[in-house]
Parts: C-alpha cells; structure tokens; sequence
C-alpha cells in the first residue's frame, strides 16, 4: 500500500447518497422562494458543510433560511435515507480488503455526526466505523474547501498529511485535500472528471480503486 491512511468522503462515496439529500435540498430552498433545480444543487452544495448553503443563499438573495432551516432539512434528508439509502456499490469490497489488510481508513464528512451515523446504520456501513474513525466538519468548525478537516482526521488517526489519500467526489472535496497536502482520487460516477482537477487521478468504479491505492492502476 503507497499510503499510511485511506481518508473517505461520505456523501456519494460511501453512501450513495448525493441523488436522495440533492433532489430534497433544491425542492426545499424552492419551496422558501429560492428557486433551484436538482442540477443547481449538485453544482452550488455537493459536498459542502450547512453552513455553506446559508452563506450562498443571503450572499445571492439578502435573504437569511429560517432558523430551523437545518432541522427540517435533515428530518426530511433522515426519512428519505431509511427508505432508499444503500451503500455505495463496490465500497464494501474495498472495505473488507483494506481491513484484511490491516490498511487504517476512516470518514472525513462535511455532513453532521448524526447524518454519518444515519446514513451507515441504514446501509450497514455502521460495522466498519466505530466513532474512533468518524470525522465531521463539525469538528473543525470549517467545511471544505478549507483543509482543516482532513488536517484534523490525519491528527487524531496519527499520520502525516503527505502519507494520506483522500478519496472525493465533490469539487470541495478535492480541493479541501490537495490545500492539506494529500493525494486525492476522483470519484467521477456522478461527477465528471473535469469538475475534480487536480486530483491525483480519476476513477468511475469502485473495484478500480484498490488497485489505485496500490500504485498499481491507471491515474489520469
């Protein structure tokens, strides 16, 4: 293995999430009178922290979300998830061999330690993240694109920067490892390479991505 810690995104990397919370953001903030299709949603917020979506939409319309805005948002998210949610295909494999290995990994999400927990509880994903490997942009108090969060997960995991790899699907994400000194894989299933520069390399299916922590696969 070319690495010492193998630092996953949670959102569309684990869990196939990013359609479900995308789909029920942009009908919500329309429903408050800021009109924006599932397209903007994935364009403008994936991958980033709730506070990020507060920031773009008084920064756009002068407006503040109302004060629930991340409750409700989160109950509608959390319901949806215990019907449709399911693991990211192919994630399960990589985990079962990085353990085999004896590879250390762990999640570093811009969502809350609730929706991590949520998310894994119903797709099963809970049996390979104890709370020990679980990292939440609310623990650093700022999201991606700033590096802080991948800083902290490579502190408490006890690995330097330069010996880790993230793997992302979101423009936020990558930049948020590359600004940390890490190498970063793209996951292009519902982003297109071009939105991930920077990254070390891409990949569209997960079986490829062992062999590219390896060294051993294509990078583009």
């Amino acid at each position: 293995m070319r690495y010492d810690l193998v630092v996953f995104d949670n959102d569309g990397v684990l869990v196939d999430s990013e359609s479900i919370s995308n789909r029920l953001l942009a009908a919500y903030l329309t429903e408050l009178g800021h009109p924006t299709s599932y397209e903007d949603s994935i364009r403008d917020y994936m991958g980033s922290a709730m506070h990020r979506i507060h920031d773009l939409v008084r920064e756009r319309s002068g407006e503040r979300l109302p004060a629930d805005f991340d409750d409700v948002f989160h109950a509608r998210v959390f319901a949806a998830f215990e019907r449709e949610l399911r693991p990211v295909a192919g994630v399960t494999g990589v985990l079962e061999k990085l353990a085999a290995d004896g590879v250390p990994y762990c999640v570093a999400s811009s969502g809350s330690h609730e929706r991590i927990r949520v998310g894994h509880r119903a797709t099963g994903l809970d049996r390979w993240f104890e709370d020990a490997r679980i990292f939440s942009a609310q623990d650093v108090g700022k999201g991606k694109p700033a590096p802080d969060l991948f800083l902290y997960a490579a502190e408490r995991m006890g690995v330097a920067p330069e010996r880790c790899v993230v793997v992302e699907d979101s423009p936020l994400g990558v930049r948020a490892a590359v600004a940390a000194g890490m190498d970063v894989y793209g996951f292009t299933a519902m982003t297109p390479a071009a939105r991930l520069a920077g990254a070390t390399g891409h990949f569209a299916d997960m079986g490829e991505l062992t062999d590219l922590l390896r060294g051993v696969g294509r990078r583009s």
